[in-house]
């Protein structure tokens, strides 16, 4: 079974308000099996247009990603984000070579 990856693109505008979500997501990646691969460091935009803040989340397998986006801890953290920043989120499936 693949991995599958949260591939988010946030501007955050209010950084120390962030900080919340920041400690409010944890629960759910750990429980989920979340292991951040990418989390808002340097990048160069190549091609084309992207926010500011770059994050990439592996996970055991598309279903753990489906469920820790939509699991009660994932919400309550996105309900401090949202109000703090935009982001666009992608689950996507890994790639399998099978």
């Amino acid at each position: 079974m693949p991995k599958a990856y949260w591939i988010g693109h946030v501007t955050v505008d209010d950084p120390a308000a962030y900080q919340g979500y920041r400690a409010a997501n944890a629960a759910a990646f750990a429980k989920y099996g979340g292991r951040f691969l990418v989390r808002g460091g340097r990048q160069e935009v190549v091609e084309g247009a992207l926010r500011p803040r770059a994050v990439v989340i592996e996970f055991p397998s598309y279903q753990a990603a489906w469920d820790c986006y939509h699991s009660p801890e994932y919400q309550a953290a996105l309900a401090i984000r949202a109000p703090v920043s935009i982001a666009d989120l992608a689950i996507v499936a890994g790639w399998d070579e099978g």
